[in-house]
């Protein structure tokens, strides 16, 4: 398990809830040779309601055949997905070869500020 405490602060401007973001995230480790590898990909909807939000978010990589997964034990590396649509878009991920990695956990604070404005109703 690994802790990575650091506030990030982000501004969104909108004035509907459709295309609300998701955090999309890649998760990297160092192997005991000093190589940065790709450990997970993983993605979530940010929460649309005002407050603190404790989140739970699914890792997973893409497997490899046999020959990569032997590759990336001696070599490290391993697959990568070519286009970051296929992490958060369902239709052709299914079609992946995929193993857990683990979870990240989040605790996010969201503040709504003049959604009644453009009369956006979330919450």
């Amino acid at each position: 398990m690994a802790f990575w405490s650091h506030p990030i602060d982000m501004h969104f401007a909108t004035k509907g809830l459709q295309g609300w973001p998701k955090l999309h995230l890649q998760v990297w480790h160092q192997d005991m040779f000093g190589r940065n590898e790709l450990y997970g990909y993983s993605f979530l909807h940010i929460p649309s309601t005002p407050g603190t939000h404790s989140l739970l978010s699914p890792t997973w990589r893409p497997l490899g055949s046999w020959q990569e997964q032997i590759s990336q034990m001696f070599v490290g590396g391993g697959p990568q997905l070519k286009s970051s649509s296929l992490i958060y878009g369902g239709s052709d991920r299914y079609r992946l070869q995929t193993v857990a990695m683990g979870q990240v956990h989040l605790q996010l604070t969201i503040i709504l500020r003049n959604f009644d404005r453009y009369g956006v109703e979330c919450c």
